[in-house]
């Protein structure tokens, strides 16, 4: 009986240890996906009894992730990331003073352990990005969207402090994303920024909603909303001296591309438009060509792989109760999925995390307005300038049948002035590459073709009004 006391001594005093720790501050860990190490960080902040966090992938020089909630209970610590589509779930470890846990994100599970402090990332060559001082004027600036009570924060560049100028807001693509659009260790937005500003031309980038400085919900957002930070941005722009109100222009990246159609048509001070790696065709087609290129596993039956992928859509969008759509759907994925990957001896953990995601991916508020919206319907009513940019080893969007759809809105829409290129051998991000593979932006020194920068720099100068 003294053994098992001292055991149970033991057990009470490590959760008494494990309350009262102070666990404000930052923890990082190191794990692997495949061949490469990922390195996170946690910034963990207590108010009175709560908690919030931000996370930053120093690997990907991502930073200001905002997970929803932070629960510390009995040596467990929760960072819900829900809003993001990521949780982690961790057990403090006494003897080792660190959190053991699982992190997950999308289908994926890794283990992390999580050390107080610091660690730093020698970052990668990146050539073209801008070491201040610039030769230009910037400014941090903060503005509302007072229909979702959310304030957006940014970075506004101007050729001089003074004057007037024609400026462009940059519209980042899916996903939570700075104003910097940092994405595998690369900045391109800060690189098209100051590129731009160079020539004559402000810009204005901002955080998504819920990253970095802004605040508001990105997980509960649709591309609608998203538009209507755009709308905002617009609002905001108007209200300045140096701003030339009748050069106000939009540049859209890829989910961005969609975003700024829907904002034109809903403001009269959008004077043209720049379009990089958008889609011209729907969610829904869009999706079920992405689910054959993209994943990561292989089938034998494409025919009948495309059908169930169709099928799991019509079931999303259906105008059916959310607790009849989860039921159906975790049906079908069950029917479907679960023999595929059964097949290729996949562990039952790994599947049921795997279909888990897909769940929780297809019953978002986003998953259902984009898998039934066609942006060429948007694009066919634009009657300002558009130029659109697409790289000819888009992996991600196709550049030919997504210009095919942007083209024929434009021609259908009677719109006068446009033009769309096929920029040869640029990826999803306008990087000169080998594949045009996800797994290669990272490993390529250049963060933007100057091909592609020329072009967008070219077209806009000869558009201001």
């Amino acid at each position: 009986m003294k053994t098992l006391t001292i055991i149970i001594l033991l057990n009470l005093l490590a959760i008494t240890s494990a309350r009262s720790q102070d666990i404000s501050g930052h923890w990082n860990g190191t794990t692997k996906r495949g061949d490469k190490e990922i390195t996170f960080v946690f910034n963990i902040k207590q108010e009175n009894a709560t908690y919030s966090t931000t996370m930053d992938v120093p690997t990907f020089r991502i930073a200001g992730i905002k997970p929803s909630a932070t629960t510390f209970t009995n040596g467990k610590l929760i960072i819900d990331g829900s809003n993001v589509g990521m949780n982690y779930t961790g057990v403090f470890n006494t003897e080792a003073q660190q959190f053991e846990g699982i992190y997950k994100e999308g289908g994926i599970e890794m283990v992390i352990n999580l050390k107080k402090g610091t660690i730093k990332i020698e970052d990668s060559k990146r050539p073209q990005e801008p070491v201040k001082p610039y030769p230009y004027y910037e400014e941090e600036v903060i503005f509302k969207n007072n229909e979702a009570n959310i304030t957006l924060a940014g970075t506004l560049t101007l050729p001089n402090k003074n004057g007037k100028f024609p400026v462009v807001i940059l519209i980042s693509g899916s996903g939570p994303q700075d104003r910097d659009e940092s994405f595998m260790g690369h900045k391109p937005f800060l690189v098209l920024s100051d590129y731009l500003t160079r020539q004559g031309i402000g810009v204005l980038r901002f955080d998504d909603r819920g990253v970095g400085e802004s605040t508001g919900n990105f997980g509960k957002a649709t591309t609608e909303d998203f538009s209507k930070d755009v709308l905002s941005a617009i609002a905001y722009l108007k209200t300045r001296n140096d701003v030339d109100i009748k050069n106000i222009g939009l540049i859209g990246h890829s989910e961005g591309g969609i975003i700024a159609p829907l904002a034109a048509n809903n403001s009269k001070d959008v004077a043209f438009m720049v379009l990089l790696a958008s889609t011209g065709i729907s969610g829904t087609e869009l999706s079920v060509m992405q689910s054959k290129i993209l994943r990561e596993f292989p089938v034998k039956d494409e025919v009948a792989y495309e059908k169930n992928t169709r099928k799991a859509i019509a079931i999303v969008i259906s105008n059916k109760g959310e607790s009849e759509i989860k039921k159906e759907l975790t049906k079908h994925y069950n029917d479907f999925l679960r023999p595929i990957l059964t097949s290729l001896n996949v562990p039952e953990k790994n599947i049921n995390t795997f279909i888990e995601s897909q769940l929780k991916t297809s019953l978002q508020p986003w998953s259902r307005y984009f898998l039934q919206y066609n942006p060429a319907d948007e694009i066919e009513k634009l009657k300002i300038p558009v130029l659109s940019l697409n790289g000819s080893k888009d992996t991600q969007v196709n550049a030919k049948i997504n210009q095919e759809g942007i083209r024929n809105a434009l021609i259908k829409g009677k719109n006068k002035d446009y033009k769309i290129v096929e920029l040869e051998n640029l990826n999803h991000f306008f990087q000169e590459c080998e594949t045009g593979k996800m797994d290669e932006y990272r490993k390529i020194e250049q963060t933007f073709s100057p091909t592609a920068l020329n072009e967008i720099k070219n077209w806009v100068i000869g558009h201001l009004k």
